[in-house]
């Protein structure tokens, strides 16, 4: 086990998966907080780096593309203070940090992790119900349904056509985009047989955000409903790869299941690693200490 313990947050790679927690400083943001704990499996993870500023330094994971409903709901464009996947890291915890990226590294290498973008989601998104209030409304989603509701400052034209509720079924994308400089944000939900041009001001199935402190928490209700919808790489219809686990599948209604997991741990596999990681040695992939940890840890499951 290797951890990082922060004003920012605390990471520990504890097994098969790395558990992220937010700190209480006044610098982590709002939807950090909210989201609490998270668990993040090796087969989600592309890769973890340590930066070094002047005056501290940052870890960062890299997500495999598809794997995440948050990052997919928000195309990324998450600030740092509300980043779940950054971590500030004092000047003299840098050292401590690169151990961290070490055992990772490691860890994805034994496991033999691809960073090839995947076709289901390997996260469970945010629990429902979930809601949240910024801008000319909310928005509430209970895994079934999302209901939008309007303010005093909705635009009377959106505000005149009442509360919106969407069937699950009736939605084929949703997005969160914050307030940048002078163009305001959104959370907009993309309907079946209703789809609209308007910006969303005037969208009734869209809640306008203004980039003031709440607004990141819509992000939530989009992360809760993408990981609910068909994963955006999936041809439609086709079911989860046979044999292999999916950390954040959802069966009907959005309740987590398990799927039958690959048969990795078996004498024949294990002989496989082993071989590999020799050649990985032999070609100077491998310095000789990697080798040594990476090779106790398949003789362990052995």
């Amino acid at each position: 086990m290797a951890e990082i313990i922060q004003r920012d947050g605390t990471w520990v790679l504890d097994g098969d998966a790395l558990r992220l927690v937010p700190g209480r400083d006044r610098s982590v943001g709002l939807l950090r907080r909210s989201l609490g704990e998270l668990v993040v499996p090796l087969q989600a993870l592309a890769g973890i780096s340590c930066e070094q500023g002047k005056k501290s330094g940052r870890l960062r994971l890299r997500l495999r593309d598809g794997s995440d409903p948050l990052l997919l709901a928000t195309g990324g464009r998450l600030a740092e203070p509300h980043d779940p996947y950054r971590l500030v890291v004092d000047s003299d915890r840098l050292g401590v940090a690169e151990y961290l990226v070490d055992e990772v590294r490691n860890a994805l290498l034994l496991e033999q992790v691809s960073p090839e973008p995947v076709t289901e989601y390997l996260l469970p998104g945010p629990p429902v119900p979930v809601s949240a209030a910024a801008g000319d409304g909310s928005a509430a989603f209970d895994g079934e349904r999302v209901r939008l509701e309007w303010n005093w400052k909705t635009e009377d034209a959106k505000a005149a056509a009442g509360a919106r509720t969407l069937a699950l079924a009736d939605v084929t994308a949703v997005q969160w985009q914050p307030a940048a400089g002078l163009d305001n944000g959104h959370l907009r939900f993309t309907v079946r047989n209703a789809v609209t041009a308007s910006p969303p001001k005037y969208d009734p199935h869209a809640v306008e955000l203004w980039g003031f402190r709440r607004d990141p928490l819509m992000a939530l209700v989009a992360a809760a409903v993408q990981a609910r919808l068909p994963h955006p790489g999936q041809p439609e219809g086709q079911e989860g790869r046979e044999g292999h686990e999916t950390v954040g599948a959802l069966a009907p209604g959005g309740v987590p299941r398990q799927l039958p997991r690959a048969v990795e741990d078996d004498h024949d596999a294990l002989l496989r690693r082993l071989r590999e990681l020799g050649e990985l040695h032999r070609t100077g992939v491998l310095t000789d200490e990697e080798f040594a940890l990476a090779k106790r840890a398949v003789l362990q499951r052995m």
